[in-house]
């Protein structure tokens, strides 16, 4: 069994109107630090093993159903999980 981490961003090239907003937020409460804040998403997913290498699982997943790869990048981390 693994564990997956999948972290989907938008694309640098695409605008954020929701991160803007943040941004926006933060600096008036006075968090004029804050640069720029940008919004993704972040699932994990418990993979079985299989015949089907994990990462070209995962990859397929991603590619077809959790990112828009229009306007999305993703990327990935696997850990094998400790059964319990």
């Amino acid at each position: 069994m693994y564990k997956v981490k999948v972290f989907v961003t938008l694309r640098e090239s695409v605008l954020d109107p929701q991160g803007t907003a943040v941004k926006h937020s933060l600096h008036s409460m006075n968090y004029n630090e804050i640069a720029d804040v940008r919004i993704g998403k972040y699932m994990e997913l418990m993979v079985e093993k299989s015949d089907r290498p994990v990462q070209e699982v995962v990859k397929e997943v991603c590619d077809r159903l959790l990112a828009n790869p229009v306007i999305e990048d993703y990327r990935f981390e696997i850990e094998e999980a400790v059964a319990q």
